[in-house]
C-alpha cells in the first residue's frame, strides 16, 4: 500500500509488540544495556546475527523507531539518528571517503559551521578542500576534474542565500568521477526533494529545525544508500554519537505533524517575501519562488510547484551592525534567536550568528552583507508576522 508522506509522518516507527499490549506510542527507552534469558542468544545478537539490542551505544528502540519514521520520510536504504546535525554530517562525510581520495569539493555558499567543519577538522586530518560555485555547473565539472573529490558536499537551498544547485546534474557527475555526493537537506526537507531519488549517496538533516519543529530538540540524521549503510552503522557502533531516546521521542512527536506545518511555514514565507520585495526599507530579499531568481530553472524543476521552503533573507537599506541590531530589537512576535524550522517565526543576523566564524571578507565573497538578516516564518497568523517586521522596519 502506497501511503502519501502526511500518511507515513503520523504512522512510520509506531506501534511495536514489545508484549501483550501495543503502545499507541513508541515508549521511550532509556536502558543503558538490556538482559537476555540465555547468553547464546546475547552472543547472537553482539554478532548481529539476529535482531535485538544489546548496549545503547550501539543502537536504542526509542532511536531505531525514529530511524524507522525518517526513513519512511526520505527514502533510503536506512538512517542513523545522531546527537547533532553536526556529527551527523561529521560521520556522513566520513563514510563518504574511507575508501575514496580524501578530497572535498564543497559548495562555497554553506552553513558557516559546515565550512568550520571542513577547514578546521577534516584538513588537519589530511583531506583536501576545495570550494566551488555549486551553481555554476561549468565550474563543477572543471574542479571534479581538477581536484579529484572523493565526495562531493552541497546545501539543497543554500544558507542563507538560499541558491540552489542542479542536484541531479551534479550528482551524474560526482558519479562518473567515483565520487560520493552528500547533500543537506534540512532547508527543504522530504516534503520539497529527497535527494537520494535524485543521485545522492548520504543525506543529513539538522532534526533540531522542520522536522522536530518546536525548539526543544538537538539532534541530527543520517540517510544512507545501501552502499553506505554498512559503514555508516560501523562508525555508529564505534564511536557511538547516537541521539538519546528523550529527544528520539520528540523528533518522532514532531514529525507526525511535519507536513502540515512545513506546508503552512512555506505559504506564509511566499507572502511574507512578496511583502517584503515591496517596502521601501528593504533592498534584497532572496526567496526560491522569486521571478527573477538566479536558480528559477532549476527550482521548477527539482520542486514542487507549490513549495518553495519557509526561509527568507533579505537586506535593509543603509544599514550596518549597529542599525541590525536596533531593527531586531524592535521585534516584539518574531524571536531573535539561533535557529530556524520552529512553530514560531525567528531571525537570525548571520555576521554574528551563523556565519560568526568566517571571516569578514571572505563573507562578502559569498554575499553575506552586513546588512543582510535571516527569517525562517512559523505558522503564526501571516498578518501578525508582516505587522511585526513593519513595525521594526
Amino acid at each position: 500500500m502506497s501511503l502519501n508522506i502526511d500518511t507515513r509522518a503520523v504512522h512510520a516507527g509506531d506501534r511495536k509488540k514489545p508484549g501483550a499490549a501495543v503502545p499507541v506510542t513508541t515508549p521511550i527507552y532509556s536502558a543503558a544495556s538490556y538482559i537476555y534469558d540465555e547468553t547464546a542468544v546475547l552472543d547472537r545478537v553482539f554478532g548481529k546475527e539476529i535482531a535485538g539490542d544489546s548496549y545503547a551505544r550501539y543502537e536504542n528502540p526509542t532511536n531505531r523507531a525514529l530511524e524507522e519514521q525518517l526513513l519512511a520520510l526520505e527514502g533510503g536504504a536506512g538512517a542513523m539518528a545522531c546527537a547533532s546535525g553536526m556529527i551527523a554530517l561529521q560521520f556522513a562525510l566520513q563514510a563518504a571517503l574511507l575508501d575514496r581520495r580524501k578530497s572535498v569539493l564543497a559548495a562555497s555558499a554553506l552553513y558557516g559551521a559546515t565550512i568550520n567543519l571542513l577547514r578546521n577538522v577534516f584538513e588537519p586530518m589530511g583531506v583536501e578542500v576545495t570550494l566551488v560555485d555549486i551553481c555554476d555547473l561549468e565550474a563543477v565539472a572543471q574542479a571534479i576534474q581538477e581536484a579529484r573529490p572523493g565526495c562531493v558536499l552541497m546545501e539543497t537551498i543554500s544558507n542563507p542565500l538560499l541558491r540552489v544547485g542542479a542536484m541531479d546534474r551534479i550528482a551524474e557527475m560526482a558519479r562518473e568521477a567515483g565520487a560520493a555526493l552528500v547533500v543537506d537537506n534540512t532547508f527543504a526537507t522530504p516534503m520539497m526533494a529527497r535527494p537520494l531519488e535524485l543521485g545522492a549517496n548520504l543525506v543529513v538533516h539538522s532534526l533540531t529545525k522542520y522536522l522536530s519543529g518546536h525548539g526543544d530538540v538537538l539532534g541530527g540524521v543520517i540517510v544512507s544508500d545501501e552502499g553506505h549503510l554498512d559503514t555508516i552503522r560501523t562508525l555508529g557502533r564505534t564511536a557511538g554519537p547516537l541521539l538519546g531516546p528523550f529527544e528520539a521521542y520528540l523528533t518522532m512527536r514532531g514529525v507526525k505533524t511535519f507536513p502540515l506545518r512545513f506546508r503552512r511555514q512555506c505559504g506564509n514565507a511566499r507572502q511574507v517575501a512578496a511583502w517584503l520585495e515591496s517596502h521601501p526599507r528593504v533592498a534584497r530579499v532572496n526567496y526560491p519562488a522569486a521571478a527573477d531568481h538566479p536558480d528559477r530553472d532549476v527550482i521548477r524543476r527539482l520542486f514542487p510547484a507549490d513549495l518553495h521552503g519557509a526561509m527568507i533573507s533579505f537586506e535593509i537599506k543603509d544599514c550596518g551592525k549597529p542599525e541590525i541590531f536596533a531593527f531586531m530589537d524592535r521585534l516584539r512576535l518574531v524571536v531573535r534567536a539561533t535557529s530556524l524550522g520552529d512553530v514560531h517565526t525567528m531571525m537570525l543576523y548571520p555576521a554574528i550568528s551563523s556565519h560568526r566564524e568566517i571571516a569578514p571578507k571572505q563573507r562578502e565573497r559569498m554575499g553575506i552583507r552586513d546588512n543582510l538578516v535571516r527569517l525562517s516564518t512559523g505558522i503564526e497568523s501571516v498578518e501578525d508576522i508582516v505587522a511585526d517586521l513593519e513595525q521594526a522596519l
